[in-house]
């Protein structure tokens, strides 16, 4: 009899730590792959806005990050850990590119619309897109022209998502998802939760053990 493994993963687009956290998940499903071919996996995204409040047009990035940690060299240092714990993974993070801090609510819609249509690698495809869009190319994630040429470089069409792009400011509200527990933030068939972007080996021996728990019921 196969097991499933259902696995929500929360997360906003303007946090590096969510970017590191998705790529140490994909190593973990590799292995996860490898080692038990007969799970059946199923990814839910979820998004969390951690700036509902951002203005509609976002604020310029290095002022957001400088009030945030007190001075500049705060910042370079905060970077340079970011860049480091990302590089160690295999990600890049260009914080030079990125001029504005925005408002993701529009982006975050844009992610749920993807998942309800019921393309999982769709979705999958879009996330990608979006991460790499603001911390590989610095592209401003508040404005929705650059969120449908995301969306269309993924095949959706216009028709399909053009109402989520709303350039209002209007707060994303998630749901299922402690305000307390930050992002990334990952669930485990319901039962077991991590919080931060923990190794890729962390999360791996979370599924063995969330996979476990469920054996041990269903006996």
């Amino acid at each position: 009899m196969k097991q499933a493994l259902s696995i929500e993963v929360f997360i906003d687009f303007i946090c590096p730590w969510c970017l590191i956290g998705q790529r140490n998940l994909q190593v973990a499903l590799e292995q996860l792959r490898l080692e038990q071919p007969d799970v059946e996996v199923t990814l839910h995204w979820q998004g969390v806005q951690l700036l509902p409040d951002m203005a509609r047009t976002g604020q310029p990035f290095e002022a957001f990050y400088r009030k945030r940690l007190g001075s500049d060299e705060a910042v370079r240092q905060r970077q340079a850990q970011v860049r480091a714990a990302a590089e160690a993974v295999g990600v890049n993070i260009d914080f030079s590119r990125i001029c504005r801090m925005p408002n993701t609510g529009d982006a975050h819609r844009l992610l749920q619309r993807a998942v309800a249509l019921g393309q999982p690698q769709r979705a999958e495809q879009l996330l990608a897109q979006l991460f790499a869009a603001y911390f590989q190319h610095g592209k401003d994630l508040g404005d929705p022209i650059t969120l449908l040429k995301i969306a269309r470089s993924c095949d959706l069409e216009p028709g399909q998502v053009a109402d989520c792009l709303r350039g209002d400011a209007s707060p994303f509200m998630s749901s299922n998802h402690r305000a307390s527990a930050g992002v990334p933030f990952f669930r485990f068939n319901q039962l077991l939760e991590v919080s931060g972007a923990q190794p890729a080996e962390v999360l791996f021996d979370v599924m063995l053990e969330a996979l476990a728990v469920d054996q041990v019921a269903l006996a």
